[in-house]
């Protein structure tokens, strides 16, 4: 009898154990949402430069979109798009993979090889795999290995986009009799960031100049000359605000849209800087928005993110491009020197050329992506800058907000107004031929996936 009864506990025992190994691993979108906070929050605090933070978006997501491509047909391959891409590994059909799984895991492994703070991933994926593993042992280790091998892959790609050949090209000179050319600004007069990232091998675009924007008035400070009325609005705009304060909705605008990654602030002898989001980073942000009060599905969300990134990270190509070759000026430097030696604008002078305004062609490019995903009239309250001590701001579209960021960077005195313009345009451009060349397709709150 005793001996029938251990059986039948040792059977029980066995069960239990078996039916704990096939628990499947529960994974949502707020995982991703998670796993791309955590990346943000160390580009912030690894300060890394607006092209360099939306080059590591662009790939980190890139890998966990590829995945779900090889489990859902409702979700195609990008891969006709990249150039120099091979198809990634097929998975083994045989193993018990979770494709949600192998697609964090390559989302954060790809991210990891990006930054510097790798340690800080590191703890993050460990708290995960912990859990992961003991809901599923089997399904975690050949999810993961399919991840790991994903990344493998991804990584001869990444490894071949001449961004490792860019770290050791010369500064960018600023030695120059052209009162056009750009010259380091205040209050740390760094030298040009990325002078080169027009060499980084694009993701959808044929090439950095293919949207290459009209070029800007012809440098002239004659009185009347169409570059020195935009000088003087820069200048005026800033006094007329001066007049109403902090509180103007201008500089509250500015401030909002800031997104430089290099503001350094100095009391008496002291300077040091202040950390902030990436204009990238931001959109990013509005992503998650998005996709959140849409209730997208896991699969979804990395659509989204991924088609997102990409926008971005080529307009920052596009961008640099024409920013390196036009070399112009900023308002501050011209102020200053001929037109009120004490004016300071409300923004710190991010440390690269003036032509075009890199808000105006990322928020174009982003904003064109996100409006054909979501819809034209997708309202939103933008929370993003809370954590910078910064108020939420509520907009009617996405192309309202791409507007008002364009338009905060001549309310912060960093900007000609043809920088806004010319680039709100370039931007919009680049953005529908993602669009168009990705096949995207909408993703409309009512029929957004749980």
């Amino acid at each position: 009898m005793k001996h029938i009864l251990s059986l039948i506990f040792a059977a029980l025992f066995l069960g239990s154990c078996a039916s704990e190994e096939q628990r499947p691993i529960e994974i949502s979108a707020g995982d991703y949402h998670n796993a791309v906070d955590r990346i943000t929050n160390i580009m912030v605090h690894d300060i890394f430069s607006p092209p360099v933070a939306s080059r590591i978006y662009a790939y980190s997501n890139i890998a966990a979109y590829e995945i779900i491509a090889q489990n859902n047909d409702a979700f195609p391959s990008f891969s006709n798009t990249y150039h120099n891409f091979t198809d990634i590994p097929a998975p083994d059909t045989t193993k018990q993979i979770n494709y949600r799984l192998a697609a964090l895991v390559a989302q954060l492994e790809t991210g990891k090889k990006l930054i510097f703070s790798e340690d800080d991933i590191s703890t993050y994926q460990d708290s995960l795999y912990s859990i992961w593993e003991q809901q599923n042992p089997a399904s975690f280790r050949d999810s993961k290995e399919y991840g790991l091998q994903v990344v493998a892959h991804m990584n001869e790609w990444i490894n071949s986009d001449n961004y490792k050949e860019t770290r050791t090209m010369p500064k960018f000179s600023v030695y120059s009799d052209d009162p056009s050319r750009w010259q380091p600004t205040p209050p740390t007069y760094m030298d040009g960031i990325e002078p080169h990232w027009e060499k980084i091998r694009p993701f959808a675009l044929d090439s950095a100049s293919q949207f290459r924007p009209q070029p800007h008035p012809e440098f002239s400070l004659s009185e009347g000359s169409d570059f020195y009325n935009e000088l003087m609005e820069v200048y005026n705009i800033r006094r007329e605000m001066d007049k109403t304060g902090d509180e103007s909705e201008e500089i509250q605008m500015a401030r909002f849209w800031d997104c430089n990654p290099y503001v350094s602030t100095q009391r008496g002898h002291l300077m040091f800087a202040t950390k902030k989001i990436t204009p990238g980073g931001h959109w990013i942000g509005v992503c998650k928005i998005a996709a959140k009060k849409s209730n997208l599905s896991f699969e979804e969300t990395i659509y989204a993110y991924t088609a997102t990134s990409i926008a971005i990270a080529d307009a920052f190509i596009s961008c640099w491009e024409e920013k390196y070759r036009s070399e112009l000026i900023r308002p501050e430097t011209l102020i200053n020197k001929y037109v009120d030696e004490n004016w300071t604008p409300v923004l710190q002078t991010p440390p690269f050329p003036e032509y075009p305004s890199g808000h105006s062609v990322v928020s174009g490019a982003a904003a064109m992506v996100l409006t054909h995903i979501f819809g034209n009239d997708f309202h939103y309250d933008d929370d993003t800058e809370v954590q910078f001590g910064l108020p939420v701001r509520s907009f009617t579209s996405f192309d309202q907000a791409a507007r008002e960021a364009a338009m905060s960077r001549l309310y912060g005195g960093i900007h000609y107004r043809a920088a806004i313009e010319k680039g709100l345009v370039q931007g919009q451009s680049l953005g529908s031929y993602i669009v168009e060349d990705l096949e995207l397709k909408p993703l409309q709150p009512q029929t957004a996936g749980l």
